[in-house]
C-alpha cells in the first residue's frame, strides 16, 4: 500500500505570484523506499476541476530540491507554473540511475516508479487532467536522458518530451570528460545493466539513442537542446541525426553555453513554451 506524506518545502521567499511547493514523500513497492518530489501548483490551482501536469527531472547525482534551489532565477519553477497555469513534479531519483528499470539491481527501478507509481499517485492526490494529452516531461543531462527515454517507452503517458543538455548516449567514450569519470561512469552502467550494456549500434534500449525508432511511431512532439560547450553536445548530434535520418519530427537547438545551472535556467522557458503548444487543458 502506497503511503504518502505533504511537507513544507523550505525554499527563498518568492515575491512574485501565489504558487504553492509541496514535498511529498512517496513509497515506491517496486524498490521497497521512500522518494521525495516537489510538487508545484500555480494560485489558480483551487480554483480548477483540473490542470495539466509537467514532469521536470534532474540530473545525476542531483536531487528533487534542484530546480528550486540551484537554479540562478530563484523560483522560476514556480514563476512558470503561474505564467503557464500547470502543475510541475520535480522527482527524486538515484544519483546516477538514468531513469530506466535495472535487470540486476532492485534498487534501480526508476522507469517502474515514475510511470507506474509516481504518476498515479501525482492523479490521485493533486487535481490534474489525468490523459496523455494533459502530461509532458523534461529534464536535465541524466533527466533529459529520462524524458525522452521515457516518453518513447510510454507514449500512452505524454504528449510531448524535451531535454536539456541530455545524455542521448550512455556511452561515455562520447563524452568530453576526463578518463578517471569515464571509466566511473561506466563501471557504474556496467553495475546496474550487466550484459545488457551495449554502447555500439544497434544501440541497446537502455539508451536514448537506441529508442529512435519507437520514437518515429508514436508521434511525440520532441525538442532537444544542447550548449555548444557542453561535453554531452555530441551524443545531442547524434541523437538529432539519427532522428533525421528515420524522418521523426523533431526541433533541434545548439545554443552557447556549457553544462550549467545557468544555462539550463535560460532554458526552461524555451521548453514550456514548446510544451505548452502541445498541451491540452
Amino acid at each position: 500500500m502506497k503511503k504518502f506524506l505533504v511537507l513544507a518545502f523550505l525554499i527563498p521567499s518568492i515575491a512574485f505570484a501565489q504558487a504553492k511547493v509541496d514535498t511529498i514523500e512517496v513509497f515506491s513497492e517496486a524498490m521497497n523506499k521512500t522518494l521525495k518530489a516537489a510538487v508545484t501548483t500555480p494560485s489558480t490551482y483551487d480554483e480548477t476541476t483540473g490542470l495539466p501536469t509537467l514532469y521536470l527531472l534532474h540530473g545525476g547525482s542531483g536531487a528533487f530540491s534542484d530546480w528550486h534551489q540551484k537554479v540562478t532565477e530563484p523560483g522560476i519553477v514556480n514563476r512558470m507554473a503561474e505564467e503557464y497555469n500547470l502543475i510541475i513534479v520535480t522527482p527524486g531519483v538515484g544519483p546516477s540511475s538514468y531513469y530506466y528499470d535495472s535487470p540486476l539491481m532492485d534498487s534501480v527501478q526508476y522507469e517502474t516508479y515514475l510511470t507506474a507509481e509516481l504518476i498515479p499517485h501525482i492523479d490521485k492526490t493533486y487535481r490534474t487532467l489525468n490523459r496523455k494529452e494533459s502530461r509532458a516531461i523534461t529534464g536535465l543531462s541524466m533527466g533529459g536522458h529520462g524524458a525522452i527515454v521515457l516518453s518513447a517507452k510510454h507514449p500512452e503517458l505524454f504528449i510531448a518530451a524535451t531535454s536539456m543538455s541530455g545524455v542521448m548516449n550512455i556511452d561515455t567514450r562520447l563524452w568530453k570528460v576526463p578518463e578517471d569519470f569515464s571509466q566511473l561512469r561506466q563501471s557504474q552502467q556496467k553495475e546496474m545493466l550487466g550484459d545488457n550494456l551495449v554502447y555500439d549500434a544497434p544501440f541497446s534500449t537502455y539508451t536514448a539513442v537506441g529508442l529512435v525508432d519507437k520514437m518515429r511511431k508514436n508521434g511525440i512532439a520532441l525538442y532537444m537542446d544542447c550548449g555548444v560547450e557542453d561535453f554531452l553536445l555530441e551524443t545531442n548530434r547524434q541523437m538529432h541525426q539519427l532522428l533525421l535520418e528515420n524522418g521523426t519530427p523533431h526541433d533541434y537547438t545548439e545554443r552557447p553555453g556549457g553544462h550549467t545551472w545557468g544555462y539550463w535556467t535560460d532554458a526552461l522557458p524555451f521548453h514550456l513554451l514548446f510544451v505548452d503548444k502541445h498541451l491540452k487543458r
